[in-house]
């Protein structure tokens, strides 16, 4: 039970962090989809990396990484999309300085 409210908290946690990112990344370069790209590119490549065992086949090291890293990743994914999202509904409500 310990672990899974632990795996809740870091999902909120990569959620805001890359919610938060994307959001002033969206306002500086004035892209919007433009986090997306970095998370799918450079994040979720480096934690494969990180994660990966030399010695294990492929499917071991898919299986290996288990249901919180992939429910972390695909909460850090939620964050960057709605991040975009947010900037192109204020875009389109006319607020000029995103």
């Amino acid at each position: 039970m310990l672990g899974w409210i632990m795996v809740i908290i870091l999902m909120v946690l990569f959620f805001v962090m890359m919610f938060g990112i994307g959001f002033i990344l969206n306002m500086l370069m004035k892209t919007t989809w433009f986090p997306i790209g970095v998370y799918l590119v450079v994040l979720l490549p480096a934690m494969v990396i990180m994660l990966w065992k030399q010695d294990a086949s492929v499917m071991d090291n898919l299986t290996g990484i288990g249901l919180q890293g992939y429910l972390t990743a695909i909460a850090g994914l939620a964050g960057a999309y709605i991040s975009g999202k947010t900037i192109h509904f204020l875009r389109k409500s006319g607020y000029q300085m995103f």
